[in-house]
């Protein structure tokens, strides 16, 4: 697995807000809503490392109290509200840390946790953050804010090819899940429209599939990689469809084989490959070149070529709608281009092999009709012999393999003196009388020994590979 960049600011609005109460009269006061962003990370994309632009924020839903919690303690809720009203980071950090460890069990440990780690995440403290988040659920395991936050910082940090990756994109998958489980219970923020609380949910859930469809690719389970990335992908669009790093790990999904022995699915290839054009379009600028090339690979290797590229990039970049990619031609298209690209006298023996073995019947008959009883010189290589046949490998292919594709007679037995040996390379004339397409075999008949070896058979050029394209 390559190491990708990931560089995107993810901001977490509180929705409902910490609260705190006054002793005694339990009247509730409200501290002001935090709204931070976390550093943006950087990591090594194929070529190079860059930092991209930032990227949208994003709110995550709290659930809004029943009832606000009341501080019955004077001394509690005055350490509480002057933790709170520090105008300094430091001063408030200090003055959260101080409390949470003072009153371990006060009502407002939650919201005081929940302020504490925005804060910290304010001051681009990641290592702060991301153990303020894991106490805030060890006592909260449904607080949306620290779950997402949680699952981003853990994909962030394995994707920037952090030492402890395998492990931390392991935890990215555990809080996605555990966030992707939670949802049902979320609750609208008190003054929040539907609308905008739809958009939350949604943004949360790209954030969450992210982390588990990153941790399945690491996990090499491509099923399930695919299925949540592609919903992380479209999840917040159009800012979740122009993410680099949600489409390249995409790509990469789609395109990985099981295992050598399971080929992909075509559906699978198109798609990864859409999105892999899209990656190269969306890439760094260091990035883009090796971005690129992959794609195009994976392209000409399911298309047999690299004709149609240039217009899928194309479109790629602008952003367009996903386009067609026609799979590599069946060996039935192929033989009927060599067809109607060589006249049959003109084809070299491994060519007319290859039609009789996968074309269609009537392209089968074209070939046949016009060498069927012309005599033929070319050059094979001996399997075994008689004194009236010899068995004679004329491909390169079966050359190879050593095995027989012709099968020459003679109108009389050839004197033993003048029988080649065993895998001697010899040329001949013969003329193709009948042929089998599977397992494939020609019969020449009237064959002659040709004394003269030229450089170059008389009637064919010297047998090549015509193998399908592979699929």
């Amino acid at each position: 697995m390559k190491k990708i960049l990931l560089a995107v600011v993810l901001g977490i609005a509180v929705g409902a807000g910490a609260q705190s109460a006054q002793p005694a009269q339990g009247q509730p006061a409200t501290p002001p809503t935090s709204s931070v962003n976390p550093p943006t990370g950087s990591v090594n994309p194929p070529t190079g490392s860059v930092n991209p632009p930032t990227g949208q924020t994003t709110q995550t839903p709290a659930a809004a109290p029943a009832a606000a919690p009341v501080i019955k303690d004077p001394a509690e809720y005055n350490a509480y509200v002057a933790a709170i009203g520090q105008k300094d980071a430091a001063a408030k950090i200090s003055g959260l840390e101080a409390f949470v460890t003072q009153y371990p069990n006060s009502v407002m440990k939650n919201q005081a946790l929940e302020i504490l780690m925005g804060t910290y995440q304010q001051s681009n403290n990641v290592k702060k953050t991301m153990e303020t988040a894991a106490k805030l659920l060890a006592a909260d395991p449904c607080n949306v804010r620290g779950l997402a936050l949680l699952t981003y910082f853990d994909r962030v940090l394995a994707q920037g090819g952090d030492p402890n990756a395998k492990q931390l994109s392991g935890d990215a998958g555990k809080y996605g899940q555990q966030g992707l489980d939670c949802a049902p219970k979320f609750v609208k923020p008190e003054g929040t429209t539907d609308a905008d609380f739809q958009k939350l949910k949604d943004q949360t859930k790209g954030i969450f599939s992210a982390g588990v469809g990153w941790a399945a690719l690491q996990d090499k389970d491509y099923p399930k990689a695919i299925q949540f990335l592609k919903a992380a992908v479209d999840g917040n669009p159009p800012d979740s469809q122009k993410d680099f790093f949600l489409v390249y790990p995409l790509a990469l999904a789609y395109l990985t084989p099981v295992d050598a022995k399971t080929p992909l699915d075509p559906a699978n290839n198109v798609n990864g490959i859409w999105y892999a054009a899209r990656a190269a379009a969306l890439a760094p600028p260091q990035a883009e070149a090796g971005v690129e090339k992959y794609a195009r690979s994976q392209y000409v290797k399911f298309h047999a070529g690299d004709d149609g590229w240039a217009e899928v990039l194309a479109a790629a970049k602008a952003n367009g709608a996903q386009v067609a990619i026609k799979p590599a031609p069946t060996p039935a298209e192929q033989a009927h281009a060599m067809v109607l690209a060589t006249t049959p006298d003109k084809m070299d023996f491994a060519q007319w092999q290859f039609v009789f073995t996968n074309g269609a019947q009537v392209d089968q008959d074209t070939v046949w009709n016009t060498i069927k009883g012309k005599a033929v010189q070319m050059n094979g290589t001996i399997i075994s012999t008689t004194p009236t046949e010899f068995s004679i490998a004329g491909s390169s292919d079966d050359i190879e393999a050593k095995k027989a594709d012709i099968t020459l007679k003679f109108e009389d037995k050839v004197p033993a003196k003048m029988i080649p040996k065993d895998g001697a390379s010899f040329d001949f004339q013969g003329e193709p009388a009948s042929y089998t397409p599977n397992p494939f075999m020609m019969v020449m008949e009237k064959g002659r020994l040709l004394n003269a070896k030229p450089a170059a058979p008389a009637a064919h050029k010297p047998p090549v590979h015509h193998k399908p394209a592979a699929n």
